[in-house]
């Protein structure tokens, strides 16, 4: 049987995963970017949640695949070679009724089999993080609160998938989906016809226009932005735990965090836009203002302003209701809806793809067959980063592979080869290597890296360098005269 995920975001590649597995399933993914993960995978907290906010009775989705997804990217995180540390979480109180609020999160964490959950007092807090502020009354404890590279995992989901057969079409927009007999046949895209008996939505922030495309129109999605704060790499003081406040009205908060790359950053903020301005990524000096005084409650000190490195935004898919929209249809038999996934949509991804797998069996009723274990392989090896090498492992690397002596982005000590393997995993963008190595991230943000990588890219894919791109067509990295500083054939 053939099935065509819509969307490759954290959500539609943890499927595709999942289904790489069953021998009777040939799974194409589809993806209108130039890249992966460039939607809400892109721009977010990057945070496996605890799981103790979700209230089963008010959503029942989201509490249990909240949970069981923090559980599951302990094992997936080893298989896929990603980035995963485990700081813990402290949600701080600082009125009495957050202290009420604690308890009552405790009990909700007991009923979602939240581990280690406690309730910390004034004294107890400066242990577990030095910078808190000194208003906090105490605290929730959440050890299991961890953090990741959204689109690292992403990245890797999507390598693994493929090497375990999924078919991924990039820049391939899906415009209408054909329905025939109350059966799924296929799907139309910007590149012609794709035959398929299963459709599965997770087109993220335009579900509810792919869903109408099926005849399911019971939902809208809204636009939720989220505005944050970078800092430096060398900017102090930073936080040990993740902060934020005692969550109140269905929302975590701004949130103090030290990143995995090891840079404090404070967000997001909360703005509901209307439908029509699904493609909002805008700051505001208003939005930004407000983040920075919510993270001043939370720590004694800020770094100064002119420490931040930059600012940016990203957009969460929030449904019409609150829990999650996982659902199969009869009047559209084959047609899945994976929608309304907003926070926590990166922790419950994993346990999101088994949730359809079992759709799959249960509600429409297809026998999968598993494939053998040596058909299918659950591992990934991620790139070798020469930033993560002793300079033992650092000198065997180079004697290998000379590009890893050649240092191209200082700032996060990306190497060549480096540069070089992203290419050939797939970037063809200066934002595909980016999201693949860290080059571009550090604290000159590409000012001295960017046209070395620009390049190399130009040279692996055989093409100008004023061709390359940022994002893919439209945002091509040379304009107007510039290519002649290249020469005619514009090759380094």
């Amino acid at each position: 049987m053939r099935v065509a995920i819509i969307g490759a975001g954290i959500v539609g590649s943890s499927i595709a995963r999942v289904l790489s597995r069953y021998r009777n399933l040939v799974v194409y993914l589809l993806e209108r970017e130039v890249d992966v993960g460039w939607g809400a995978s892109k721009a977010n907290t990057g945070l496996i949640h605890p799981g103790y906010g979700e209230d089963p009775d008010e959503h029942p989705l989201r509490a249990r695949l909240c949970a069981a997804g923090n559980r599951i990217w302990r094992r997936w995180a080893r298989e896929l070679d990603v980035r995963l540390r485990w700081p813990g979480e402290l949600a701080l109180a600082f009125v009495r009724k957050d202290l009420d609020a604690i308890r009552r999160f405790i009990t909700l964490g007991y009923r979602n089999r939240v581990p280690g959950l406690r309730l910390l007092d004034r004294d107890e807090l400066e242990s577990f993080e030095p910078n808190v502020s000194g208003e906090a009354l105490g605290a929730l404890w959440a050890p299991s609160c961890g953090q990741i590279l959204p689109w690292e995992a992403v990245t890797a989901l999507i390598e693994n998938a493929s090497a375990n057969g999924v078919k991924l079409n990039l820049e391939t927009e899906v415009r209408d989906i054909k329905i025939e007999g109350w059966r799924v046949k296929g799907v139309e895209t910007n590149r012609g016809f794709l035959p398929a008996d299963i459709v599965i939505n997770a087109s993220g922030i335009n579900a509810d226009t792919v869903s109408r495309m099926a005849g399911i129109d019971h939902f809208s999605i809204h636009p939720r932005k989220g505005e944050y704060i970078l800092f430096r790499g060398d900017s102090s003081p930073k936080v040990v735990r993740v902060l934020h406040r005692v969550p109140v009205h269905d929302t975590k908060g701004v949130y103090v965090t030290t990143t995995i790359e090891g840079n404090l950053m404070i967000g997001p903020n909360v703005q509901d836009l209307p439908g029509e301005l699904k493609g909002d990524k805008a700051t505001s000096i208003e939005g930004l203002d407000s983040i920075w005084m919510e993270a001043e409650k939370l720590v004694k000190r800020l770094p100064p302003r002119d420490e931040v490195l930059r600012v940016f935004a990203g957009l969460r898919a929030e449904p019409s209701w609150g829990d999650f929209i996982i659902e199969a249809y009869d009047e559209a038999w084959g047609f899945i809806n994976v929608a309304g996934i907003r926070s926590p949509g990166l922790t419950s991804a994993p346990a999101i793809a088994y949730y359809v797998r079992d759709l799959i069996g249960d509600r429409l009723g297809i026998r999968l067959e598993m494939k053998d274990k040596g058909e299918w392989t659950p591992c990934r090896r991620g790139i070798l980063r020469a930033a993560d090498a002793s300079w033992r492992r650092l000198g065997r690397l180079i004697d290998g592979n000379l590009g890893y002596g050649k240092i191209i982005c200082k700032c996060r000590m990306v190497s060549e080869a480096e540069v070089v393997e992203a290419v050939r995993r797939g970037a063809r963008t200066l934002d595909g290597v980016k999201y693949r190595t860290g080059a571009m991230t550090g604290d000159c943000q590409g000012s001295f890296c960017r046209i070395r990588i620009g390049m190399i890219l130009a040279r692996e894919l055989g093409m100008p360098l004023w061709k390359v791109t940022l994002q893919g067509g439209g945002t091509e990295y040379g304009l107007g005269d510039v290519k002649v500083l290249q020469g005619r054939s514009g090759q380094p």
